[in-house]
């Protein structure tokens, strides 16, 4: 029988690379009885690592689902990647999600791609609890890691559980709630818990932090049970874990504060805790406030609530291409969808009809009849409908805010080896970048190159296996080079006038007058500001579709633009000339005028860097840096090692991992994330294309 969706938790786990994801998922089905026995990273046998370059490599790549039951709770859990390179991986699941736990290693704390994803879960207001790991690990230090992520992520902590010992003595953890020491057996993978008495040597520990949690809940609670809870606390009594728990719960559902619990994974300590925290403190799909949508048609604000009685509404999250053929991964938010039952997709204006329906288990499926309100599966066979779209009822429209997700970094080229695997090559690539978004390709018209375009080196190469092991593609691929932009360097105006007689004899005519400017964000926005007189609101697409497309196009050097806006100010129509295919070609001259005149320029992508090194030899880390053109804003020391950030052009940094191994002895560790596209300096482009 289905549990009913108080008890449903719908959660993430996200985190830095290597901060133990995927061994904590693997210990959470273990001790849930999902497996007989969890899998292990190093040997490439866990549940939610499945890919083959994901068993090799060691790391999670693309985001892995499962479902298991803990006590009265069901709990649908995704793994999400911590690689930079497959941000979007975690961007698409915590869109769909109601609460998170974030993993943090308990020698470095919060590290540059848990900074990341943690805002991630902040803009989609997503309630988290924090699990610091590793504390059996040399250098471990639960109490530095819970400051920085006050520090780092301005986390309001609650520290629920204080640890036993460190590094190799880390024995359990003291529950400051019930007050209560629990250890974990050593054999069956910690499957028994052992509850005591606090050890002496941390009675007096345990109970000083006792004290700060109760004043901190109180504190951070408000409302009038915790007013009532407080007088009995002034008035010495003790405050029952049950009373507690209550408040931290509606603190955490609205993200006022971030419970803290610690353990290892590996060493199979602390996470049945953790398992039953996210039944106590993260939220049912029911605890959140209606979803907020618009109608396609109207513009005006539509609201769902979590009832499987409501009208039906699904955002697809996610799409990929398995032996079953096309599967999109959605969350229904509102109704029930049912197999055989006909649905709508109001962004294509196209109905879906759903043939099969199946459960997530990573990658095996179990096929089921429907899905409820608060559900997260998958089905096959959509036609129409790709990641970040809304399914309804027909009769009842709403669509979702869809997606936003980074722009491509790098680029690569790939060329079939002979002509008869080329539509075959097309093809493969086609379905890659309807599955992946942050993935794009186009076919160079100068050069008859094929260019594909990611996230990073390990993302092009990840796509490049996937080519050549999983389509059987036979291809030559060049190395990865940069994807530079271009931008302008003012604010210009620009005119465009289209006059034509068609073959047939009928006249086509458009004016357009519009701005372009250069912005901060790395996008091409557009904005409309012409007076329906002058633009009748049924050809402000056909301009948006013209302007936008021609900057796309590398009107310069042939690479996309970005950090630019399009403003639409004026046009001219005529009552029966005018077309949508006239506006559209008076956009792009419009366009082009305008650029004339807003001075041109390339851009490159620069990325943020986090670099770990040991002290003795942080001056040759930093001049070598500097040397890739890298400015640093900020060295802190932390556990002998000194943590460098800062800002450096990606065209520097191809192969830097390998470099700063043999720069530390094999010690030093950096991490890159996207950040801007930065003017290219006129001494770098001219060494670079004269």
């Amino acid at each position: 029988m289905a549990e009913p969706s108080s008890k449903t938790r719908n959660i993430g786990i996200i985190a830095h690379i290597d901060a133990g994801k995927t061994t904590l998922t693997e210990r959470m089905l273990f001790l849930s009885g999902h497996v007989h026995v969890p899998g292990e990273v190093d040997e490439g046998t866990t549940v939610t690592d499945w890919m083959p370059d994901e068993q090799e490599r060691g790391i999670t790549i693309t985001s892995a689902a499962v479902t298991f039951p803990w006590k009265a709770y069901r709990i649908n859990l995704i793994d999400t990647p911590g690689h930079v390179d497959f941000t979007a991986e975690v961007e698409r699941s915590l869109r769909v999600l109601d609460g998170a736990v974030g993993v943090f290693d308990g020698v470095a704390g919060v590290e540059a791609q848990s900074e990341t994803v943690w805002r991630q879960a902040q803009r989609y207001r997503i309630p988290r609890i924090a699990f610091i790991n590793k504390l059996d690990r040399v250098g471990s230090d639960f109490y530095r890691a819970v400051k920085s992520l006050k520090n780092r992520l301005q986390a309001d902590t609650l520290i629920l559980q204080i640890p036993m010992g460190s590094e190799g003595g880390f024995r359990g953890v003291v529950d400051l709630l019930t007050m209560k020491a629990l250890t974990f057996s050593e054999k069956q993978y910690g499957a028994e818990v052992a509850v005591g008495d606090v050890p002496d040597d941390f009675a007096e520990e345990a109970q000083a932090a006792r004290e700060i949690l109760v004043e901190r809940v109180l504190e951070t609670a408000g409302g009038e049970e915790a007013d009532r809870i407080l007088e009995r606390w002034d008035r010495g009594e003790t405050i029952a874990s049950e009373d507690l728990k209550s408040l931290i719960r509606a603190a955490c559902l609205r993200s006022a504060c971030t419970p803290v619990l610690c353990g290892s994974a590996l060493k199979n300590k602390g996470v049945q805790p953790l398992l039953d925290a996210i039944g106590d403190y993260l939220p049912a799909p029911e605890d959140l406030p209606p979803v907020k949508g618009f109608h396609p048609k109207t513009g005006k604000a539509v609201k769902r609530r979590p009832d499987p009685k409501e009208h039906f509404s699904a955002l697809v999250f996610k799409t990929a291409f398995e032996q079953w053929g096309e599967i999109s991964f959605l969350r229904v938010y509102s109704g029930t969808m049912k197999r055989g039952q006909t649905v709508f997709n109001p962004a294509k204006n196209k109905s879906e009809r759903i043939q099969r329906i199946w459960s997530i288990q990573a990658n095996r499926r179990t096929e089921i009849p429907e899905l409820k309100a608060g559900e997260i599966g998958t089905t096959g066979g959509l036609r129409f409908t790709s990641t970040g779209e809304t399914l309804c009822d027909r009769k009842h429209l709403i669509l979702f805010e869809s997606m936003v997700f980074p722009s491509p970094v790098v680029s690569m080229a790939v060329e079939p080896r002979s002509s008869s695997e080329k539509d075959k090559l097309f093809d493969v690539l086609k379905k890659l970048a309807h599955e992946d978004p942050t993935f794009t390709w186009k076919t160079d018209e100068d050069t008859g190159q094929i260019l594909l375009s990611g996230m990073g080196e390990l993302h092009l190469e990840v796509l490049k296996n996937r080519m050549i092991r999983d389509f059987k593609i036979d291809a030559r691929v060049g190395k990865p080079r940069v994807s530079y932009r271009e931008g302008v360097v003012r604010k210009a105006r620009g005119e465009g006038r289209f006059q034509r007689t068609s073959p047939s004899g009928r006249n086509q005519f458009a004016e357009v007058r519009l701005e372009i400017e250069p912005i901060q964000e790395a996008e091409v926005r557009f904005v409309n500001d012409a007076s329906p007189d002058e633009v009748p609101p049924a050809f402000v697409d056909a301009v948006k579709e013209g302007a936008v497309g021609a900057a796309w196009s590398g009107p310069v050097m042939g690479y996309p633009m970005s950090r630019l806006l399009i403003r639409l100010t004026g046009g001219t129509f005529h009552q029966t000339d005018s077309t949508e295919p006239a506006f559209a070609a008076a956009a792009r001259l419009a366009f082009e005028d305008a650029l004339g005149r807003a001075q041109a320029r390339l851009l490159e992508p620069v990325m943020k860097f986090e670099a770990h090194v040991p002290e003795s030899f942080r001056g040759s880390v930093i001049h070598d840096l500097q040397g890739r053109r890298a400015e640093i804003h900020d060295v802190e020391r932390e556990s002998g090692m000194d943590i460098l950030r800062g800002t450096v052009p990606l065209a520097g940094m191809f192969g830097y991992t390998g470099d700063l191994r043999s720069l530390t002895q094999g010690r030093g560790t950096c991490s890159l994330e996207p950040y801007e596209y930065a003017p290219l300096p006129e001494t770098v482009r001219k060494s670079l294309f004269g």
